[in-house]
């Protein structure tokens, strides 16, 4: 399972991954409140359709729509006994797709968290989320994705009981957070904290990194962080579109496909080895992506400056890994 990855990602030096799944959805009609998973036994064409948009505005590597298919974010639905048979669907569609592209495509099972808090500060056991993760990967390897994908993790013990159930399966994985708080993780994760977390999992991921988050600006300070950190494996840069407002009733993320052509760019030079995007990012912005990562040239590392000054301010003043204030520039470039 890793050496496709692993190829592609010593063929080419970096992979663009995929953009939003809930934001795809919601725009061909998902509701509010329902399970996007169920989608997969329900609506497979519009699946198809996610993945072969992706595909069609240039990724290398697209995720299932399987980020809530565990039993316990299922249950909220009363449909936790499908955890495995919805995953499984979400990567057997995922499958066809990349199987009838006259390209390399990877297809990696998304597996997002579940919902609980760990003990000791919540009530979910390390045994019982193995258990749900297990289940999960069993589906989505029998759906036939190529590798698994952990994503929007705040919390380390979660992230190692999935490492854990991986394990178990005996499958390859890709792992991010998400540091949405001040520059750490909802749980108080950095990124420094990270690379040293990944370091010492017995069940090594292929890569890891970044996703969701507040906005690129961020996301590109967690990226230099690992960096700086002394990370060894290939980052994963997947940032939203942009900032989110409320418009009409519903949330609009500002960030343009220029913007986020350049967002890619700069994730590379930070040192980012697989770049996509995450909430807000359609099929306009992968392109704008694509033709970026293809077009420019690699460059040196920005500096912070440079990053407020492209993509827009912090929305802290450090990333919880230093004591001196990150520098910020008023001036933005326009968004458009």
């Amino acid at each position: 399972m890793s050496e496709k990855l692993m190829n592609l990602l010593a063929e080419r030096g970096f992979l663009l991954a995929d953009g939003a799944t809930g934001t795809n959805l919601f725009n061909m009609g998902l509701e509010a409140g329902e399970a996007p998973e169920m989608w997969n036994d329900q609506h497979p064409d519009r699946i198809r359709t996610l993945y072969q948009n992706a595909v069609d505005a240039g990724s290398d590597l697209f995720l299932t729509n399987s980020f809530g298919g565990n039993a316990s974010r299922l249950k909220l639905h009363n449909a936790q006994s499908r955890a495995r048979e919805l995953s499984r669907i979400a990567a057997e569609i995922g499958r066809e797709v990349a199987d009838t592209t006259d390209r390399p495509i990877i297809v990696a099972g998304s597996m997002g968290p579940t919902g609980d808090i760990m003990e000791p500060v919540g009530t979910l056991s390390h045994a019982s989320a193995v258990e749900i993760f297990e289940e999960q990967a069993t589906g989505l390897l029998e759906g036939g994705v190529d590798l698994l994908w952990v994503e929007t993790i705040s919390a380390p013990e979660e992230f190692a009981a999935a490492a854990e159930a991986i394990a178990n399966v005996g499958a390859s994985w890709v792992g991010t957070m998400s540091f949405d708080t001040a520059g750490r993780t909802m749980m108080g994760v950095t990124s420094a904290a990270m690379v040293e977390m990944v370091k010492g999992l017995t069940h090594q991921p292929l890569g890891f990194g970044a996703n969701c988050g507040v906005g690129a600006s961020d996301l590109l300070r967690t990226v230099l962080g690992f960096r700086e950190a002394g990370a060894d494996l290939p980052i994963v840069a997947k940032g939203n579109a942009g900032i989110p407002k409320y418009h009409d009733g519903h949330i609009h993320y500002d960030g343009t496909p220029e913007l986020m052509g350049e967002y890619a760019v700069m994730a590379r030079n930070c040192g980012a080895k697989i770049i996509g995007g995450c909430c807000g990012t359609l099929p306009d912005h992968l392109r704008a992506m694509r033709k970026a990562l293809d077009t420019q040239p690699m460059g040196e590392a920005p500096s912070l400056e440079e990053i407020t000054a492209r993509m827009g301010p912090f929305s802290s003043e450090n990333d919880g890994t230093g004591d001196q204030p990150t520098p910020t520039r008023q001036r933005r470039r326009r968004r458009g």
